[in-house]
């Protein structure tokens, strides 16, 4: 039996101060993947994880990967790169966990498992949404044709990163379960007065663009009775769907409509063509199918009931992403032995776990987000949750090396 691990939440604390000067601008941390400042803090990171114990580089997408000498490994990671006005936690975190764990575990060699860390490249998505945990995974990687959002090719910017040539890879042999722990992002942990949360899944997503084609005609002179308008049936939709979400798909379900646009665009022009964008999300993929069947009720209604010719297509359909069951109950019994009940609750965000859970037993630990805020500088939790977070995590490592993995 190994002794329980024991963390030094000064020490964290620090590593996240200063992993947060790596990009630090007026408007928060910006470290976009291979950014100057997001090569900066993987080299620091890199020999962090070093001086840790751990046998540490960084591969050619720049995943940050430090190795354990134990032959079997349980495997703590986030990513390390922010959006543009980020906060000092996304992310950061959960890498931060990653290296005090590996810190303050006690190597031994000859012991059944240790603790291997990973900082994941660019899941924030400049290039492509959880690219370094898709390429760790050995899932199909197209990155010919990757642009940034300013224009710049993945090559040219792998390139001028200059990370490195190989590609590190999960090994199902090696790797017995996989944790991300994270700040929440949003205020559910707050609301419900607790300290520490436990991710049951990663929500799905449907997302729809709608068309809308009608006549444009004076607004002045054209009776309401005879107008083809092409925009009031979107908001007519866009109204429906806030308000029947609760009632056609559960208490988690939460959608949006994030874009709209109408033409002509003139104040006394009856719109021509108007476009939306929605989605809704939900935990339970049953819950996303009722909810994209009663969407498809409400627009043959409004297309019987409108001059304007609505079409409908899906941009995005990406299933639930459940955590392992075993797992997350071990994160929960640490928890609780710490005298903190954990709230299960799901992540509405998307985190390299999402592609992890899909080859190795995943789970995810929340800790609070003040006001929920993230993505911003504004983005902060207090000190004593982010080393309880830390301790919790430290004792559901410990607890899953002595049993000498999970249970089958």
């Amino acid at each position: 039996m190994r002794d329980r691990i024991a963390i030094n939440g000064s020490r964290l604390i620090a590593d996240l101060r200063t992993l947060a000067e790596f990009g630090r601008t007026a408007n928060g941390i910006d470290r976009t993947a291979f950014s100057p400042a997001d090569g900066e803090a993987r080299r620091w990171l890199r020999e962090a994880f070093a001086a840790a114990g751990l046998d540490a580089g960084i591969d050619a997408i720049g995943n940050v990967y430090g190795r354990c000498p134990q032959r079997r490994a349980i495997l703590i990671a986030s990513h390390s790169d922010t959006v543009a006005t980020g906060g000092w936690l996304d992310g950061a975190l959960g890498v931060c966990y990653a290296l005090e764990i590996a810190r303050s575990f006690r190597i031994d060699p000859d012991g059944p498992i240790g603790v291997d860390a990973i900082a994941f490249q660019d899941e924030e998505g400049a290039f492509l949404p959880c690219l370094g945990s898709t390429s760790f995974c050995g899932e199909p990687l197209d990155t010919s044709a990757l642009r940034s959002r300013t224009g710049e090719t993945f090559g040219a910017a792998s390139a001028r990163a200059r990370f490195g040539d190989a590609a590190f890879r999960l090994n199902r042999n090696r790797h017995v379960a996989f944790i991300e722990p994270h700040i929440e992002q949003g205020p559910l942990l707050e609301l419900e007065g607790r300290r520490l949360g436990i991710v049951d899944g990663i929500v799905g997503v449907r997302r729809f663009s709608v068309q809308s084609t009608g006549r444009a005609d004076h607004a002045g002179t054209t009776p309401m009775a005879v107008r083809a308008d092409a925009a009031l049936p979107l908001f007519r939709l866009a109204l429906w769907l806030h308000r029947s979400i609760g009632r056609i798909g559960s208490e988690r379900s939460v959608c949006n409509v994030g874009a709209f646009a109408v033409r002509p665009g003139a104040v006394n022009v009856v719109p021509a063509a108007a476009e939306l964008t929605l989605e809704f999300r939900d935990v339970d993929r049953a819950v996303l199918t009722r909810i994209e069947a009663a969407l498809d009720a409400e627009l043959g209604r409004l297309r019987r009931t409108s001059r304007a010719t609505l079409t409908a297509t899906c941009t995005a359909a990406l299933d639930p992403a459940p955590m392992h069951a075993g797992l997350s109950a071990m994160l929960r019994q640490a928890c609780n032995a710490l005298g903190h009940p954990p709230l299960d609750l799901p992540s509405g965000a998307f985190h390299d776990a999402l592609v992890m859970c899909r080859h190795v037993p995943t789970a995810m630990l929340f800790i609070p987000s003040r006001g929920g805020r993230s993505h911003t500088s504004e983005e902060d939790t207090a000190e004593d949750d982010i080393v309880l977070g830390c301790e919790a995590l430290a004792e559901a490592v410990s607890r899953l090396i002595n049993s000498g993995g999970l249970p089958e």
